[in-house]
């Protein structure tokens, strides 16, 4: 049985659990090398704190390599953020991450989720859109783009209920 789960750690396979705490610093390093502003290790801890936070991790070995976190109030859910590290991307784990995170959230009580996504983020659209999510507002000039151009952030809206 050892030698089994062994197997599975050293072969990259990705496991899914509660973000704690203590994963504030390795969150805060995968946030910052992600977007354009990462937040600092002491925002997420604070964050992990919050009883109204929901928080996922991914974890390969002892890696992390992905994280989602929401916050919830009076019904509503708000995705803050999500993010995947580089050699994991397009390969289901963010989708893996997203359907977890809904179905906590929903079962925090959470009757609707928002999340705000850059327009010119063409991966993240089509997670969200495959994920039910519509859009229903923009706000204009909204992020800043690598080449100083801005983008527009799209909000979108996925109902749990």
């Amino acid at each position: 049985m050892i030698g089994l789960l062994a197997r599975l750690l050293a072969s990259g396979d990705t496991a899914l659990s509660e973000a704690q705490p203590r994963d504030a610093a390795a969150i805060a390093k995968l946030h910052g090398t992600s977007f354009h502003r990462g937040w600092s290790d002491g925002e997420i801890e604070a964050l992990l704190r919050d009883h109204d936070v929901v928080a996922q991790r991914a974890t390969a070995g002892r890696s992390l390599v992905g994280f989602i976190l929401s916050r919830i109030v009076a019904g509503e859910a708000e995705i803050l953020s999500v993010a995947v590290a580089a050699a994991r991307r397009r390969k289901g784990l963010a989708r893996r991450l997203l359907e977890l995170h809904l179905r906590r959230l929903a079962g925090r009580g959470a009757q609707a989720v928002f999340l705000e996504v850059g327009e010119d983020n063409v991966a993240a659209r089509r997670l969200y859109t495959r994920a039910g999510f519509r859009e229903v507002g923009r706000r204009g000039g909204y992020y800043d783009g690598p080449s100083g151009r801005r983008a527009a952030a799209l909000v979108l809206r996925r109902d749990l209920v």
